[in-house]
C-alpha cells in the first residue's frame, strides 16, 4: 500500500515510500497543523510534547467552488495568520498516495491526480506533509488521546458527514483504509451511519446506536481489532449512544474530538519528513 505524501524541498516532491509513521516515535517543538474541511479551513500550530494548540485556531472558510490553487491559496493565507515557521502538515478529504490526491467522493472533482504535497509546498514555500483527514485524526488519537499505548490492532472511526477510518497495527498507520465505503444495507455504510444521517432522519439516540453497532461489528469481523476508538464531534455526545453498543471489542469516545484533524496533521509533518525524535516515547 502507498503511503501518504511529503516533501522535504518546496516544489520537489518525495514520498514516504516504505517508512512506517509510527504513531511511538517522538517528537517536540511546535509545528503547524491545518485540516481542510468542506466549509472551512482551520489550523493551528500544536505543542507536540503535549498534543495541545500552542495558540488560539484560525480558521477560513473553504473557497467555492474549493480547486486545488483556491485552496492552497487560503491554506498560504492560513499560515500567514499563524506566523509560524517550519514544515507543516495538511489534511485533505481524500485518499492520498504517495502526495497524489487518488480519490474525489468528497473533495472537488479537479482533485483527482493531483499532486497535493508539490501544489502546497509551492503555495507556502515549505516543506509539507499531506494525508488523508481520518488517518490524521487517528494519529492524533493513538499517539495523545483514546488509542495512546495500546498494541494489536486499534481502530478510529470518524462520524460526521461520512465515515472516515484510520487503522493502526501496534501504533503503526495502515494508511487510506477508507472503511466508511463498506457495503452496508444496500450501500456504502457511511450513507446510513453518518451523523449527517442522523441529524437529516431525526432519529433517536438509540437507533442510531442500532445502526452503528451493524456497522461496526462489519469492522469487528473484518480486522478483530483490540480497541474501537469512535471521533468526530458526536463523540462528545457518546454518553447517549455507546451505552447502546454491545460488541465483544472494547468501543471507547475519542478524547481530541474536533482538534484532532490539526493535531494529527502537525504530528505526521516531522514523523513523515524524519525529523529527529526529542522527547521520550510513550
Amino acid at each position: 500500500m502507498r503511503q501518504p505524501g511529503t516533501q522535504d524541498v518546496p516544489g520537489r516532491a518525495s514520498g514516504t515510500g516504505d517508512r512506517p509513521i509510527s504513531t511511538r516515535r517522538a517528537t517536540s517543538g511546535r509545528v503547524v497543523g491545518i485540516d481542510v474541511g468542506g466549509s472551512g479551513i482551520k489550523g493551528a500550530p500544536v505543542d507536540l510534547s503535549v498534543g495541545r494548540f500552542a495558540t488560539d485556531r484560525v480558521r477560513l472558510p473553504t473557497p467555492r467552488p474549493a480547486t486545488p490553487d483556491r485552496v492552497a491559496d487560503v491554506v498560504a493565507e492560513v499560515l500567514d495568520h499563524l506566523d509560524v515557521a517550519g514544515p507543516v502538515g495538511v489534511t485533505l478529504p481524500a485518499v492520498v498516495a504517495d502526495g497524489v490526491v487518488e480519490t474525489a467522493a468528497n473533495i472537488d472533482p479537479s482533485w483527482l491526480g493531483v499532486h497535493a504535497v508539490e501544489l502546497f509546498g509551492r503555495a507556502t514555500g515549505r516543506p509539507v506533509g499531506v494525508l488523508n483527514d481520518a488517518d490524521a485524526a487517528g494519529i492524533a488519537e493513538m499517539r495523545y488521546g483514546a488509542g495512546k499505548g495500546r498494541g494489536g490492532v486499534v481502530v478510529v472511526v470518524t462520524l460526521g458527514t461520512g465515515i472516515g477510518t484510520a487503522v493502526f497495527s501496534d501504533g503503526v498507520l495502515v494508511p487510506n483504509t477508507e472503511l466508511g465505503h463498506l457495503p452496508l444495507h444496500h450501500g456504502d455504510a457511511e450513507d446510513w451511519v453518518a451523523e449527517s444521517v442522523r441529524e437529516r432522519e431525526d432519529l433517536s439516540w438509540k437507533h442510531y446506536a442500532h445502526r452503528l453497532q451493524h456497522y461496526l461489528e462489519l469492522v469487528q469481523r473484518l480486522l478483530w481489532p483490540r480497541l474501537i476508538v469512535i471521533g468526530g464531534g458526536v463523540s462528545r455526545k457518546a454518553e447517549k449512544f455507546l451505552p447502546h453498543i454491545e460488541l465483544r471489542t472494547e468501543v471507547v469516545p475519542a478524547r481530541l474530538h474536533n482538534d484532532a484533524g490539526i493535531v494529527g496533521a502537525a504530528l505526521f509533518a516531522p514523523l513523515s519528513l524524519g525529523r529527529p525524535a526529542a522527547v521520550p516515547a510513550p
